[in-house]
Protein backbone atom coordinates (compact mmCIF):
# COMPACT_ATOMS: atom_id res chain seq x y z
CA UNK A 1 0.00 0.00 0.00
CA UNK A 2 1.66 3.16 -1.18
CA UNK A 3 2.03 5.84 1.51
CA UNK A 4 0.28 9.23 1.68
CA UNK A 5 0.49 12.58 2.51
CA UNK A 6 -1.32 14.85 5.35
CA UNK A 7 -4.03 15.55 2.27
CA UNK A 8 -4.38 11.63 1.54
CA UNK A 9 -2.58 11.46 -1.45
CA UNK A 10 -0.19 9.33 -2.93
CA UNK A 11 3.48 10.26 -2.12
CA UNK A 12 5.25 10.61 -5.63
CA UNK A 13 8.43 12.07 -6.56
CA UNK A 14 9.85 12.06 -2.72
CA UNK A 15 7.48 14.86 -2.04
CA UNK A 16 3.89 14.15 -2.13
CA UNK A 17 3.95 15.91 -5.87
CA UNK A 18 4.79 14.33 -9.27
CA UNK A 19 8.24 13.48 -10.20
CA UNK A 20 7.91 16.89 -12.41
CA UNK A 21 7.23 18.85 -9.04
CA UNK A 22 10.16 17.65 -7.21
CA UNK A 23 12.50 19.79 -7.58
CA UNK A 24 10.45 22.84 -7.47
CA UNK A 25 8.78 21.55 -4.00
CA UNK A 26 12.02 22.20 -2.55
CA UNK A 27 12.27 25.42 -2.86
CA UNK A 28 9.51 27.43 -0.74
CA UNK A 29 6.54 26.81 1.60
CA UNK A 30 3.93 24.66 0.44
CA UNK A 31 1.24 26.45 2.87
CA UNK A 32 1.38 29.37 6.13
CA UNK A 33 -1.11 29.70 8.95
CA UNK A 34 -1.45 31.44 11.71
CA UNK A 35 -3.60 29.76 14.70
CA UNK A 36 -4.43 31.23 18.09
CA UNK A 37 -4.25 28.73 21.04
CA UNK A 38 -8.25 28.87 20.97
CA UNK A 39 -7.67 27.09 17.04
CA UNK A 40 -8.90 29.99 15.57
CA UNK A 41 -7.59 30.90 11.84
CA UNK A 42 -6.01 34.49 12.01
CA UNK A 43 -4.59 34.17 8.39
CA UNK A 44 -4.23 31.48 6.03
CA UNK A 45 -2.34 31.24 2.72
CA UNK A 46 -1.78 28.31 0.43
CA UNK A 47 0.75 28.40 -2.25
CA UNK A 48 0.22 25.15 -3.85
CA UNK A 49 -2.87 23.87 -4.92
CA UNK A 50 -5.60 22.47 -2.93
CA UNK A 51 -8.85 21.27 -2.54
CA UNK A 52 -11.16 22.95 0.36
CA UNK A 53 -11.33 19.90 1.62
CA UNK A 54 -7.39 19.19 2.18
CA UNK A 55 -7.10 22.59 3.00
CA UNK A 56 -9.44 22.10 6.18
CA UNK A 57 -8.21 18.72 6.82
CA UNK A 58 -4.42 20.36 6.74
CA UNK A 59 -6.07 23.37 9.50
CA UNK A 60 -7.48 20.01 11.77
CA UNK A 61 -4.23 18.72 11.85
CA UNK A 62 -2.18 22.00 12.86
CA UNK A 63 -4.89 22.15 15.77
CA UNK A 64 -4.41 18.65 16.65
CA UNK A 65 -0.95 18.03 16.50
CA UNK A 66 0.54 21.50 17.61
CA UNK A 67 -1.89 23.49 20.36
CA UNK A 68 -1.85 20.59 22.60
CA UNK A 69 2.11 20.43 22.57
CA UNK A 70 4.01 21.56 25.57
CA UNK A 71 6.69 24.67 24.96
CA UNK A 72 9.80 23.15 24.76
CA UNK A 73 8.88 20.23 22.44
CA UNK A 74 10.45 19.89 18.83
CA UNK A 75 9.35 22.50 16.61
CA UNK A 76 9.41 20.16 13.22
CA UNK A 77 6.30 17.98 12.73
CA UNK A 78 6.69 15.20 9.96
CA UNK A 79 3.53 14.67 8.14
CA UNK A 80 3.41 11.73 5.25
CA UNK A 81 5.46 13.87 2.41
CA UNK A 82 5.27 17.20 4.45
CA UNK A 83 6.57 18.62 7.51
CA UNK A 84 4.77 21.28 9.69
CA UNK A 85 7.70 24.07 10.61
CA UNK A 86 6.11 26.21 13.65
CA UNK A 87 6.83 28.94 16.20
CA UNK A 88 4.87 30.58 18.47
CA UNK A 89 5.06 34.11 19.33
CA UNK A 90 2.77 34.87 22.48
CA UNK A 91 -0.77 33.59 21.80
CA UNK A 92 -0.44 32.92 17.99
CA UNK A 93 1.25 29.96 16.19
CA UNK A 94 2.85 30.31 12.80
CA UNK A 95 2.83 27.47 11.09
CA UNK A 96 4.72 27.08 7.72
CA UNK A 97 4.10 23.44 5.56
CA UNK A 98 7.40 22.68 4.08
CA UNK A 99 8.23 19.78 2.11
CA UNK A 100 10.80 17.27 3.19
CA UNK A 101 13.74 18.46 1.23
CA UNK A 102 13.58 22.20 2.58
CA UNK A 103 16.08 23.08 5.33
CA UNK A 104 13.91 23.40 8.67
CA UNK A 105 15.86 26.15 9.86
CA UNK A 106 15.40 28.41 6.84
CA UNK A 107 12.12 27.79 7.15
CA UNK A 108 11.90 28.81 10.94
CA UNK A 109 14.07 32.31 9.79
CA UNK A 110 11.77 32.61 7.26
CA UNK A 111 8.74 32.53 9.99
CA UNK A 112 10.79 34.97 12.36
CA UNK A 113 11.86 37.38 9.31
CA UNK A 114 7.92 37.61 8.56
CA UNK A 115 7.26 38.04 11.84
CA UNK A 116 9.91 41.10 12.33
CA UNK A 117 8.19 42.74 9.00
CA UNK A 118 4.42 42.56 10.67
CA UNK A 119 6.27 43.89 14.02
CA UNK A 120 7.71 46.66 12.09
CA UNK A 121 4.58 47.85 10.47
CA UNK A 122 2.18 47.38 13.15
CA UNK A 123 5.06 48.47 16.12
CA UNK A 124 4.63 45.48 18.41
CA UNK A 125 2.04 43.29 16.79
CA UNK A 126 -0.75 41.26 18.37
CA UNK A 127 -3.44 38.99 17.25
CA UNK A 128 -5.88 42.44 17.09
CA UNK A 129 -3.49 43.66 14.51
CA UNK A 130 -4.56 40.72 12.33
CA UNK A 131 -7.90 40.90 12.90
CA UNK A 132 -8.59 44.01 12.00
CA UNK A 133 -5.98 44.21 9.57
CA UNK A 134 -5.78 41.37 7.63
CA UNK A 135 -4.97 42.73 4.17
CA UNK A 136 -2.17 44.32 5.67
CA UNK A 137 -1.03 41.71 6.79
CA UNK A 138 -1.18 39.75 3.54
CA UNK A 139 0.39 42.52 1.74
CA UNK A 140 3.53 41.87 3.50
CA UNK A 141 3.32 38.33 3.37
CA UNK A 142 2.48 38.73 -0.78
CA UNK A 143 5.08 41.60 -0.54
CA UNK A 144 8.00 38.77 0.77
CA UNK A 145 7.07 35.87 -0.68
CA UNK A 146 5.84 34.58 -4.14
CA UNK A 147 4.36 30.94 -4.53
CA UNK A 148 5.97 30.29 -1.27
CA UNK A 149 9.26 31.53 -2.23
CA UNK A 150 10.98 34.04 -0.41
CA UNK A 151 11.68 36.73 -2.99
CA UNK A 152 12.83 39.73 -0.47
CA UNK A 153 14.43 39.61 2.91
CA UNK A 154 14.59 43.19 3.48
CA UNK A 155 12.32 44.41 6.00
CA UNK A 156 13.19 48.09 5.07
CA UNK A 157 12.39 47.34 1.27
CA UNK A 158 9.14 45.54 2.06
CA UNK A 159 7.96 48.45 4.71
CA UNK A 160 9.20 50.93 1.86
CA UNK A 161 6.99 49.14 -0.93
CA UNK A 162 3.72 48.78 1.68
CA UNK A 163 3.50 52.85 2.73
CA UNK A 164 4.43 53.59 -1.18
CA UNK A 165 1.24 51.44 -2.56
CA UNK A 166 -0.61 53.31 0.88
CA UNK A 167 0.80 56.74 -0.37
CA UNK A 168 -0.59 55.85 -3.70
CA UNK A 169 -4.23 54.61 -2.81
CA UNK A 170 -4.71 58.06 -0.66
CA UNK A 171 -4.25 60.21 -3.71
CA UNK A 172 -6.83 57.59 -5.64
CA UNK A 173 -9.35 57.73 -3.21
CA UNK A 174 -12.06 60.01 -3.22
CA UNK A 175 -13.62 61.91 -0.26
CA UNK A 176 -15.59 59.98 1.60
CA UNK A 177 -14.51 56.42 -0.10
CA UNK A 178 -13.77 53.25 1.67
CA UNK A 179 -9.87 53.19 1.75
CA UNK A 180 -9.57 49.84 2.46
CA UNK A 181 -11.58 49.01 -0.35
CA UNK A 182 -9.22 50.21 -2.61
CA UNK A 183 -6.53 47.62 -2.13
CA UNK A 184 -9.50 44.75 -2.88
CA UNK A 185 -8.40 43.79 -6.36
CA UNK A 186 -5.51 43.33 -5.20
CA UNK A 187 -6.61 39.98 -3.08
CA UNK A 188 -8.38 36.35 -4.10
CA UNK A 189 -11.89 36.41 -3.56
CA UNK A 190 -11.20 33.84 -0.79
CA UNK A 191 -8.98 36.65 1.17
CA UNK A 192 -12.10 39.06 0.66
CA UNK A 193 -14.50 36.70 2.11
CA UNK A 194 -11.98 36.96 5.10
CA UNK A 195 -12.61 40.12 5.40
CA UNK A 196 -16.01 40.34 5.08
CA UNK A 197 -16.74 42.32 1.86
CA UNK A 198 -18.07 40.77 -1.43
CA UNK A 199 -15.97 40.05 -4.04
CA UNK A 200 -15.70 42.51 -6.72
CA UNK A 201 -17.54 45.69 -5.17
CA UNK A 202 -15.60 48.02 -6.80
CA UNK A 203 -16.16 46.73 -10.41
CA UNK A 204 -19.64 46.56 -9.98
CA UNK A 205 -19.60 49.77 -8.66
CA UNK A 206 -17.79 52.19 -11.52
CA UNK A 207 -20.01 49.43 -13.95
CA UNK A 208 -23.04 50.94 -12.81
CA UNK A 209 -21.58 54.53 -12.99
CA UNK A 210 -20.82 54.56 -16.33
CA UNK A 211 -24.18 53.13 -17.18
CA UNK A 212 -23.15 49.42 -17.93
CA UNK A 213 -20.21 50.07 -20.21
CA UNK A 214 -17.16 47.78 -20.02
CA UNK A 215 -14.12 48.79 -20.03
CA UNK A 216 -10.38 47.77 -21.15
CA UNK A 217 -8.55 49.54 -17.74
CA UNK A 218 -8.77 47.89 -14.68
CA UNK A 219 -6.54 48.05 -11.60
CA UNK A 220 -4.10 46.08 -11.18
CA UNK A 221 -3.77 42.79 -8.93
CA UNK A 222 -1.30 41.66 -7.02
CA UNK A 223 2.14 41.57 -7.49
Amino acid sequence: MPSTDITGEAIRGGYGRPQKYAATAQLGWHFIVLMSRQGKIRLSEFFSSYTESQKRRIQRDIAADILPRAPKMCNIIEKGGYKFVYRRYASLYFVAGVPDGMNELIALEQIHLFVEALDGYFNSVCELDLVFSLHKSLLILFEMFIGGMLCESSKRDVLKAIVEAEELVEEMTKPGEDTASQLDDGLSFQEQFQLGRTPGRRAQIGANSTGGQSGGGGYPGRR
